[in-house]
């Protein structure tokens, strides 16, 4: 598997010759140019994860790549072949199996009402498995060996973050989310993740592939 953080919460998975994009979202530009998709899969409509803007000309650009979304994405914003994927829902891609779990964001504020949010697991027989959150820490799949860890949002503190990590208990990690973060916040969430949980924390910088074994 090689994983590229394409900036924020938008990640680039190569793995069993299937290219999968996560949550192309308006804090990150990086992917703007990419061809070869197999899939984009979206985890919630907020436009950090789906930029409303810039997605249509990416599928316009990989019209082969199949689109999977949460729910609620299919009403809000309008993406040229989208199909759903629900909770605890699963679809194969050649030898990859693409799981949803969860299916709700995380509170950010008692009056601010929740939205759907599905978390992504990527897996290829004989190699690592991938879990990408979105935007809630209240899942835990088991059997993870790479989290993608949101390092900051208006909807999480780093106790709910240190203990999300050691609940997943994967052997590594990296950090995504990380948009409304300058480096001494992320070198402050970087240095107390691998100090409090079992997780070896991997910093590729944005657009650098991590070949993961």
């Amino acid at each position: 598997m090689r994983i590229t953080h394409l900036g924020h919460s938008a990640v680039l998975v190569d793995v069993a010759d299937r290219r999968i994009l996560l949550d192309p979202g308006n804090f990150s530009d990086g992917w703007h140019s990419l061809t070869d998709l197999d899939a984009v899969i979206i985890t919630h409509q907020h436009p950090d994860h789906v930029d409303p803007e810039h997605v249509p000309a990416l599928l316009a650009a990989n019209p082969q790549a199949r689109v999977y979304v949460e729910p609620q994405v299919v009403a809000k914003v309008p993406l040229a072949g989208a199909r759903p994927i629900a909770a605890d829902a699963s679809v194969e891609l050649g030898g990859v199996t693409i799981s949803a779990v969860g299916g709700l964001h995380a509170v950010i504020h008692r009056d601010i009402p929740r939205i759907g949010n599905v978390g992504i697991v990527i897996s290829a027989s004989g190699g690592p498995t991938l879990f990408h959150p979105g935007d809630s820490l209240a899942e835990v799949p088991q059997g993870v060996d790479i989290v993608a860890i949101p390092a900051y949002g208006p909807w999480a503190a780093l106790k709910e973050t240190i203990d999300f990590v050691r609940a997943v208990g994967a052997p590594q990690g990296f950090l995504i989310h990380e948009g409304l973060l300058n480096d001494r916040g992320r070198g402050l969430i970087g240095s107390r993740i691998p100090e409090l949980t079992v997780t070896t924390l991997a910093t590729p910088t944005p657009g650098e592939a991590w070949d993961v074994g």
